[in-house]
């Protein structure tokens, strides 16, 4: 079921006005928990098994924790459940098919059989916010949760399921133990989020899409211009296709009386990577910081164990995009940016001398170029689309086949980017105020009835 389909807004009809009419009583927690059940359900049945089998486990894991003793063991046991079903739905049929290459050269004899799962949507968010909650307790950060509707409905929230943003449970449960408190400033803003993040999606990312996916689909007969125009693109249809879920999440949530934290802050104008990655999927950016980057020694243990710190992070959230090389080549080269940058943006000619414009043109251009391996279908699609764009700095030009430029996908994305950097600059108050606000809305909806759209598919990162 997705945000942005007739399915979805006849499903929240009727959800939220049993919702308002309930929201005082008992019944609000055991609505919101199937309501989330029946939107995760929509896709396949069968994935209700997993979230709800995963989401027991973790409560009975911090209620044995509660009861003292063998608190170690508890929270293992919660951790290696959830890292053997993501390991095992995610990234099973990449193991064996790697592991099978090798055995390869032993003979055609030696074959493991492959998993062949199916890879249920959102695992990856909701495992990771299920997580967050055991060793949140373990680290006595939180108190136990003994309402386990309440808990369940924590993890399987309907709004940001499946593509985030990651919730702690020091933040979302506060919300799910009271009465929530609707008004009509919290509809209104849910409403113009969400139509923000529908504009975003319907109007931007999935018409970029076209372009992209037929010049990434042909990598051999594509010119350079005609890839490093599709990797411009790309880099912001994924930024228009995940914020733009996040917005219609957000929004969704805001009408129901919960607030979810900020996802994106205009990633694209970042003045170093450090800065990058607190703009770009912060939800997951500070989860790794705290669950990964922080118990591997963080800043405080040295210079030589910081820097490996930050290389294994960086390689290991590029891993939790996807099973395939070119996530982990993708997570390498963001390491390797970073290391190699790091004592750059510390220097005080970088911070004070640099043109904050040229700061962001170099960070974006670094992403642009690491965008490339997180899209192309193999490793060696992505060295032969790199080659080809940085053959444009030497006066090459290589490939046959130019697609037709497409001048309002280039107008929509500037005049996006002009919006942030206005957004950033000390206009920002004139772009805050509430007539601007509801012009821009009403300017989009109005683009949204005229223009068609370019298709419902599913969002990007549902596949993650």
């Amino acid at each position: 079921m997705l945000f942005h389909t007739w399915p979805f807004l006849l499903f929240f009809v009727a959800f939220y006005v049993l919702y308002l009419a309930l929201r005082s009583t008992r019944l609000r927690l055991p609505l919101l928990l199937g309501a989330s059940y029946v939107f995760y359900g929509w896709w396949n049945p069968l994935y209700l098994l997993l979230i709800i089998y995963s989401t027991l486990v973790d409560y009975l894991a911090v209620r044995g924790m509660s009861r003292g003793g063998r608190k170690k063991s508890w929270l293992v046991l919660s951790l290696l459940n959830n890292l053997f079903l993501l390991g095992f739905f995610k990234y099973g049929e990449f193991v064996v098919e790697n592991l099978n290459e090798g055995l390869s050269l032993l003979g055609p004899g030696w074959v493991l059989p492959s998993p062949d799962v199916l890879l249920p949507v959102g695992i990856s968010f909701y495992t990771f916010q299920s997580m967050s909650y055991t060793i949140d307790y373990w680290r006595g950060k939180i108190e136990v949760e003994p309402n386990f509707i309440r808990f369940a409905a924590f993890v399987a929230l309907f709004p940001q399921l499946v593509a985030g943003p990651i919730e702690r449970a020091s933040s979302l449960l506060p919300q799910l133990k009271k009465t929530p408190r609707i008004t009509a400033g919290d509809v209104s803003e849910g409403l113009s989020l969400f139509v923000v993040g529908l504009f975003k999606k319907a109007a931007l990312a999935s018409y970029l899409a076209i372009y992209v996916d037929r010049v990434y689909a042909n990598p051999v007969g594509s010119s350079s211009w005609a890839l490093l125009c599709a990797t411009f693109f790309f880099a912001w249809q994924i930024y228009f296709d995940f914020s733009g879920y996040t917005d219609m999440a957000r929004g969704i949530a805001r009408m129901m009386g919960i607030r979810l934290m900020v996802n994106f802050n205009n990633p694209y104008l970042a003045v170093d990577l450090g800065d990058f990655w607190r703009r770009w999927h912060i939800s997951l950016s500070t989860w790794f910081r705290d669950y990964v980057y922080i118990p591997l020694g963080g800043s405080r243990a040295g210079r030589a164990r910081t820097l490996a710190a930050i290389a294994l992070t960086m390689v290991v959230s590029g891993l939790w995009h996807g099973a395939a090389w070119t996530f982990v080549a993708w997570g390498a080269l963001h390491a390797a940016g970073r290391l190699l940058t790091l004592p750059i943006e510390k220097s005080a000619f970088y911070r004070a001398k640099v043109p904050r414009a040229l700061k962001q043109l170099l960070v974006f251009s670094f992403v642009l170029l690491t965008w490339i391996f997180f899209r192309a279908e193999s490793l060696a699609d992505a060295w032969l689309i790199l080659d080809k764009i940085l053959a444009i700095v030497s006066g090459g030009f290589r490939g046959s086949t130019e697609p037709l430029y497409p001048l309002l996908a280039l107008l929509l994305v500037l005049g996006a980017w002009s919006w942030q950097l206005l957004y950033e600059s000390r206009v920002r108050r004139l772009l805050e105020l509430q007539p601007v606000r509801i012009a821009a809305v009403i300017l989009m909806v109005i683009y949204l009835a005229l223009v068609p759209s370019a298709g419902d598919e599913a969002f990007i990162y549902f596949q993650f």
